[in-house]
């Protein structure tokens, strides 16, 4: 398993979320997981896939997935897209980066 993975998050609601306690995004309910794509070409393919009528800025959490406590699976055949199935502790998000986009609005992969 890679140690760091990402998980996108549109930057209104990474803002609303109570920084004092561990994020948990808004279709945890829904989903049963939190959704992370590993790999900056993969992130930005989900990016264009899901968020590509975004308005706002997209963001990218860093997430060092040696320091959350749920369980962690990859349930795709290619292994690129681990499911967190519980909340991310605060302490294992390790960066917080803005998804890059090209002048037509193509999320393009976060720079090395």
């Amino acid at each position: 398993m890679p140690p760091l993975t990402y998980h996108l998050v549109p930057c209104t609601e990474w803002e609303a979320a109570d920084s004092h306690q561990p994020y948990v995004p808004r279709g945890f309910d829904r989903d049963g997981f939190v959704h992370c794509t590993d790999g900056a070409e993969e992130l930005a393919a989900t990016a264009n896939r899901y968020f590509s009528s975004l308005q706002g800025e997209l963001l990218a959490l860093v997430v060092d997935l040696g320091l959350i406590s749920a369980p962690v699976r990859y349930e795709d055949p290619r292994r690129v897209y681990p499911h967190v199935y519980g909340h991310i502790e605060r302490t294992a998000i390790v960066d917080v980066l803005t998804m890059p986009r090209d002048a037509h609005g193509t999320y393009l992969p976060l720079p090395a």
